[in-house]
């Protein structure tokens, strides 16, 4: 590819990001058909643009994370409901109860570390840089994870971005 690249016609960021939010929605899928248990160790990390459409969250919980939100779906969460477009689910936040419905179009990362396994998202362009944030610590997490995606740790977090090279 030489600098004077056109600009596809086709969308192959858009295309390419919602085939990998896809993944999400088969993984969660597949743990809801399994009556959400969780096999093995795995565990799921997932952050999401609280603003985005379609996203629903409790009032206090969007005044905590008012850009930004990282749950955990481990060990204490319930009514797992995953749809073509998205999924919602119980968890806990300080022993107070919540449901929350995520669109995958609002999902920035899923990552399960206990096979070292990460996507991360690019947010819509109408998205700003993310604020930093807390994570939400939802009852039930064990530990915290870091993701880089751009460590060379041998991780197998894959982003993809379709900028245009300057």
């Amino acid at each position: 590819m030489t600098e004077d690249t056109p600009d596809s016609l086709i969308p192959y960021d858009e295309i390419v990001q919602e085939a990998l939010r896809a993944v999400v929605g088969r993984v969660l899928g597949e743990i809801e058909q399994g009556g959400s248990e969780l096999p093995g160790n795995h565990h799921f990390y997932i952050t999401f643009k609280t603003e985005a459409p379609g996203v629903s969250i409790p009032p206090h919980l969007k005044e905590r994370f008012p850009d930004e939100m990282t749950i955990v779906l481990q060990n204490k969460f319930w009514e797992l409901e995953v749809r073509e477009d998205g999924f919602s689910v119980g968890l806990s936040f300080n022993q107070i109860p919540a449901k929350l419905q995520v669109p995958f179009s609002a999902i920035t990362a899923f990552v399960d570390p206990a096979v070292d396994f990460g996507l991360q998202f690019q947010a819509s362009a109408s998205d700003t840089a993310p604020e930093e944030h807390d994570d939400a610590e939802n009852d039930g997490s064990e530990g915290s994870i870091k993701s880089d995606a751009g460590s060379d740790d041998g991780s197998n977090v894959v982003t993809v971005d379709f900028g245009k090279k300057k």
